[in-house]
């Protein structure tokens, strides 16, 4: 491979990374033109032909993502009655009120007429589902929106997640039509159907051992039984990467064939003659990672790890020599040929990374004959060489993952993983299915120690480390700083790397200044929450909701928010009532982050110790900025019209927050409170439903900037025609959390208001969904 190969590569892996940074798409016609172009020219002149990989390499990755981008769910069918034929695409997962699974949408009817979409798209059955199998065909009443999620800063990206997957719509089915199972066979999703019956089999064998949810993700791939205590033992102790089929693993089973085919080969002179022994070793092995990975549904991280072994034993199978970081940049290339998507995992990232991190580091040196000192300084380079990419990716990593992975990596590798995997298919012969299979109830037992050791380190408070936001600097500084320390010791400057990685710790984050408010509507779905900053202290103003499923915005959305921008700790939390779209999140919330006090207008309803009363006329000041509660005056009121109404003022200009106060409570406050109530910015009461913002109130507060907390499509229509015109016909401007994402402004001492500023404008990519005046 010649250094101009290299190059070529390189550029190509860059023009696919580049695509995906981008705000919008340019069109795929123009930019195949230009590519044409621009590789006619550099083919007489050698100097363009770098920019022509480059270029080419960001064409293909346009053209893969128009692939699902360039016929979109419509936006004007959100929520609208279809009725859809395909098969079930995955294994359906049941959490515990919903069965959810992939769809393969063949036709589609709106009111008996077809519609002009197909593609994946991901449902929910929330009611009397029958048991679902993969493969299986079905003609399916639902409910389905365009690739949607939340959008707010230092949150998970699901809209990201659902393109990465494939997935261009999701919903639910609706009650009417009955569904029609036409066919229940398998067809081409055969091996789902038998991976199905894998996971049903261990399910039967272990009875529902604690150590089952590993089991069936080191054997087939399936995470699903995980839930998020689960997760956070992993992220927090750095073994995420152990529980799954991932390259590690593959790699492993393909490299224990590889090595056993050889030995057995080389034992047969004929055969050797015939073949050569590292040959054959290199098609057992390629043969082996296949049919691992196809446990695994053939998952992104097992076809990463597939391209990679296929180089290695390609050049094995064809005599060539390969240098390693020639292997990492063919694989790296191979990868984005077979999925240019395949850079918006973080795995990508941090598969690539670690390879080349243990190529730089240690390919240089000369190998200690000391087994254990090779091992302890390969994780050495990883844990210190992943960091500041772990920081950038997730805001988080594991402080102690470099010595547990030390021992927790050749114990599941070489020890419980072909243990798990040999009893499992063991378990798969006819003749031992009617006896207890104690091997591998036995190996299931282990496992399960193993997690309760891994659940008592992740209880030490130094296990991991969290970092709020940094600017773009801070990271390419730490990553220089990583690769210093860890180049070869006779490079002059290698210790002062450690210079450029203490900016990522100890960089102070901005904070408001004396008599700065810095407000924040989130993004929460159907429910609200709102956060505002001051030099002095945190106001977080309800919690979203919270879900029976145990997902919530309080941990989900509302504590990696706060985290992200460096609040540690919040001085003050106000639930205006205890629905649950308003308080859902108060428990997530409240395990995630220290609460000095809370207050509410339903405090006996919260499930908490110590909940004030928020009353009017109560209030208090942060470093010139001022809080008041207008409402409720006293304790004669529930439900809705029992939030706390509040209002933040600094520098004269003010913003109004209502919780779900409905209108007889809104023509009060316009008769009692006068001038009082005025304010520049009111967060609309309910959602935008037609049972608030009463005409009176509109006037009485006399917003310059009308804001709804609403979800997108929501079953509501929240918020409803009749108040976007009430407001629009005064002149007012109005933004829809449902439609921009999370909404920023920020209130100066002098009268100054900046922003507003949208999270979907301010953050989104070409696969952000974009759909202005939907509701």
């Amino acid at each position: 491979m010649t250094r101009s190969t290299t190059g070529a590569a390189l550029a190509f892996a860059s023009g696919v990374a580049v695509v995906y940074l981008l705000p919008a798409l340019p069109p795929l016609a123009h930019a195949g033109f230009v590519t044409v172009a621009l590789g006619i020219v550099a083919w007489r002149r050698r100097g363009l032909r770098l920019p022509f990989w480059l270029l080419l390499g960001a064409f293909w990755a346009q053209w893969h993502a128009c692939l699902l981008l360039c016929s979109p769910f419509p936006d004007d069918l959100a929520r609208a009655p279809l009725v859809v034929e395909g098969r079930i695409a995955s294994i359906p997962t049941d959490s515990g009120l919903a069965r959810r699974f992939l769809f393969e949408v063949e036709q589609a009817r709106h009111e008996g007429e077809p519609i002009p979409f197909t593609g994946l798209v991901r449902l929910s059955w929330y009611e009397d589902a029958p048991p679902l199998r993969a493969g299986e065909l079905w003609r399916l009443p639902v409910r389905l929106k365009p690739r949607h999620g939340l959008a707010n800063p230092g949150t998970f990206d699901f809209e990201r997640w659902l393109f990465e997957q494939g997935v261009q719509a999701t919903g639910n089915l609706r009650r009417g039509e009955p569904p029609q199972r036409l066919d229940g066979g398998a067809g081409r999703y055969w091996l789902d159907r038998w991976r199905q019956g894998m996971a049903e089999h261990l399910a039967r064998v272990l009875d529902g051992a604690p150590a089952l949810p590993l089991v069936q993700a080191l054997v087939i791939g399936d995470r699903s039984g995980f839930d998020q205590d689960d997760w956070e033992v992993m992220m927090r102790t750095g073994t995420n990467h152990l529980v799954a089929i991932s390259g590690l693993h593959v790699g492993l089973i393909a490299g224990a064939v590889f090595f056993l085919v050889r030995w057995l080969w080389s034992r047969s002179a004929r055969l050797t003659v015939a073949f050569a022994a590292p040959r054959a070793a290199a098609v057992g092995g390629m043969i082996a990672a296949l049919g691992y990975a196809g446990l695994a549904g053939f998952a992104v991280s097992t076809q990463r790890a597939l391209v990679m072994i296929a180089v290695v034993f390609a050049a094995l199978v064809w005599q060539r020599t390969l240098r390693p970081y020639h292997a990492l940049v063919l694989a790296l290339v191979g990868v984005l040929l077979v999925d240019p998507g395949a850079v918006l995992s973080p795995g990508f990232w941090l598969s690539f990374g670690a390879v080349a991190v243990l190529v730089f580091s240690l390919g240089q040196r000369l190998p200690s004959r000391d087994l254990w000192t090779r091992w302890g300084r390969a994780q050495w380079a990883v844990g210190i060489g992943l960091l500041p990419l772990l920081f950038l990716l997730f805001g988080r990593a594991s402080l102690i993952a470099p010595p547990v992975n030390l021992v927790a990596v050749p114990l599941f590798s070489l020890i419980l993983l072909p243990l798990v995997l040999t009893t499992s298919l063991l378990s798969l012969i006819p003749g031992l299915r009617s006896v207890p299979w104690w091997p591998l109830q036995w190996t299931a037992q282990l496992l399960g120690w193993c997690l309760d050791g891994l659940a008592w380190i992740a209880d030490l408070p130094w296990a991991a480390m969290a970092l709020p936001e940094r600017p773009l600097w801070v990271w390419l500084a730490a990553g220089a700083g990583a690769v210093l320390m860890l180049a070869p010791r006779g490079l002059p400057g290698r210790w002062p790397g450690l210079l450029l990685v203490v900016p990522m710790f100890v960089l102070v984050t901005p904070r408001p200044g004396y008599g700065e408010a810095w407000f924040t509507l989130l993004d929460v779905g159907l429910g609200l929450s709102a956060v505002v900053r001051t030099r002095d202290g945190t106001l977080v103003y309800d919690t979203g909701p919270g879900f029976p499923s145990g997902f919530d915005t309080g941990s989900a959305v509302v504590a990696p928010f706060l985290a992200a921008q460096g609040v540690r700790r919040i001085e003050r939390l106000v639930v205006s009532h205890a629905d649950r779209d308003h308080a859902g999140g108060l428990a997530g919330l409240a395990e995630r982050i220290p609460i000095d006090r809370i207050d509410s207008g339903e405090p006996g309803d919260l499930d908490r110790p110590r909940v004030e009363p928020c009353r009017a006329g109560e209030g208090w000041d942060w470093s010139g900025v001022r809080f008041r509660f207008l409402h409720p005056a006293d304790a004669g009121f529930s439900g809705n019209d029992a939030s706390c109404v509040l209002r933040v003022e600094t520098g004269g200009r003010s913003i109004l927050l209502t919780g779900d106060i409905q209108a007889r409570v809104e023509r009060r406050l316009a008769r009692e409170s006068g001038e009082a109530l005025a304010s520049d910015v009111l967060v609309a009461g309910h959602h935008g439903s037609a049972t608030s913002t009463h005409p009176d109130f509109l006037d009485a507060v006399s917003p310059g900037l009308v804001l709804f907390a609403s979800g997108y499509a929501n079953h509501f229509g929240f918020p409803v025609a009749e108040v976007r015109e009430r407001v629009s016909a005064r002149g007012i401007p109005a933004l829809d959390t449902g439609l921009v994402g999370a909404i920023e402004l920020r209130l100066g001492p002098d009268g100054a208001i900046e922003g507003p500023l949208t999270w979907r404008e301010r953050a989104g990519r070409f696969w952000t969904h974009r759909a202005d005046g939907i509701h």
